[in-house]
């Protein structure tokens, strides 16, 4: 009985779709408003799981910069990916939304938000997208592999959830099943496993908007500190190739932040490459060393003898790092201010103005908010979203070698791709 049980072929559909994250529901439910009959295929208990955490909670969905602009944020591939933003642009995420009922709200930096700032209701949306298309959803069901012939598809294997082995048949097959971050919300690398076995070139996989590790001495000591209005430079072989202004922290697993995950790719291949990394702070980047100089002599003009070094600090610092910053200096915090050198006040503004912290390693994909790399982007139709290899399956998000900066870029990559995967053209 188990083995008729494990060879039984399911009902014939026109699309499978491997994987319900964001681009995995955008193509279901769109390949199902236009006709075709649709069975979505998700390995964890439901639907969206990365989605529902997104933005610590609130979901970013997408930047509402325009096309230009928004274009200079895609790290990788955006000529390959101009044509699935024409077809569903970040204002026509935004109306997607709106029309399901999900209020936005533009924050700074033109980050949408919904308006309740709760990601399950993004997530929710999408499902009832798909669901209103009478999209089957089948959820804790591991897609096991993409089956071909011939050059082309012609269904997939999977697991259902007690275990069974099931094949069902279609002429067409998605595969959104994200990259390998956040790999606790499913995102565990399937889809590179199904390229590859197809004959699909994939891009080395490595994390991007993630945390850098620091060899520091004093990045011990300032953990749980958020720093804002920071000027951040990437230096790599002692030469600056980025810089960014925005916030900045520090925690246990590395230098975080807006403006150091989105320094963070080009961080992560040096370090690959084994090139000396190094991100060099400005925390007084609307002040001049001179316009500094002068700011410290009246501090001190108004200071006692007797008042300590470390109170000096304190006026232009937040106070978690006055002592991180004495140590730096090789100034004792409780030296009075009248025995502090010429010498002493040139190294305060030097290390004010550029504070200079080792990168020695990056976090794990565990940490990472988008994965780089993925399936060669050469080998599939821009126009499409099909592989140029297999007729009938078709890629979409971040399995895709395509990633973008921190401010909802990404999920729009896979708003684009996956709405464009779910029109199969021909």
């Amino acid at each position: 009985m188990e083995e008729i049980l494990n060879n039984t072929t399911e009902t014939t559909y026109d699309v499978v779709v491997v994987g319900a994250g964001a681009a995995g529901l955008m193509a279901a439910g769109t390949a199902a408003r236009n006709g075709a009959k649709v069975l979505l295929l998700e390995k964890m208990e439901k639907p969206a799981r990365k989605v529902r955490i997104t933005g610590k909670g609130r979901c970013n969905l997408t930047n509402a910069r325009g096309e230009e602009e928004f274009a200079e944020n895609i790290r990788t591939n955006i000529e390959f990916l101009k044509i699935a933003f024409a077809e569903f642009s970040n204002r026509a995420t935004m109306r997607f939304f709106e029309r399901m009922g999900v209020k936005l709200r533009t924050e700074r930096g033109e980050r949408v938000f919904p308006e309740s700032g709760k990601a399950a209701d993004v997530a929710n949306a999408l499902e009832f997208y798909c669901r209103d298309y009478d999209v089957e959803i089948q959820c804790n069901t591991r897609v096991s592999e993409v089956l071909t012939l011939g050059g082309k598809v012609y269904g997939v294997k999977y697991f259902n959830k007690r275990g069974y082995e099931r094949k069902v048949e279609a002429p067409n097959v998605i595969i959104a099943t994200g990259g390998v971050s956040y790999p606790r919300t499913g995102s565990t690398g399937d889809g590179y496993m199904f390229a590859d076995a197809v004959g699909h070139t994939v891009e080395p996989l490595r994390p991007s908007l993630t945390p850098l590790v620091t060899s520091h001495p004093q990045a011990q000591y300032i953990r749980d500190v958020l720093l804002r209005n920071v000027n951040v430079k990437l230096c790599i072989d002692g030469e600056v190739v980025r810089e960014e202004f925005g916030e900045i922290s520090f925690s246990d697993r590395g230098i975080e932040g807006a403006t150091t995950l989105r320094l963070s790719r080009d961080a992560v291949d040096a370090l690959l490459e084994e090139r000396s990394v190094k991100l060099v702070l400005d925390l007084k980047p609307a002040l001049t060393e001179e316009i500094l100089r002068e700011r410290i002599k009246r501090e001190v003009a108004d200071m006692q003898p007797e008042e300590l070094f470390a109170e000096l600090v304190r006026r232009l610092v937040p106070k978690p790092l006055v002592v991180p910053l004495c140590k730096e200096l090789d100034v004792h915090s409780r030296l009075y201010i009248s025995k502090v050198t010429e010498a002493e006040f040139e190294r305060l503004i030097k290390v004010l103005k550029g504070w200079s912290f080792p990168i020695s390693d990056y976090a794990s994909f565990d940490y990472a908010v988008v994965t780089a790399g993925g399936v060669n982007c050469a080998e599939v139709n821009e126009y499409t979203m099909e592989s140029k290899l297999v007729k009938g399956l078709y890629f979409a998000g971040e399995v895709l070698d395509i990633d973008a900066n921190t401010g909802g870029y990404n999920l729009q990559i896979a708003f684009s791709t996956g709405h464009l995967a779910g029109l199969l053209k021909k």
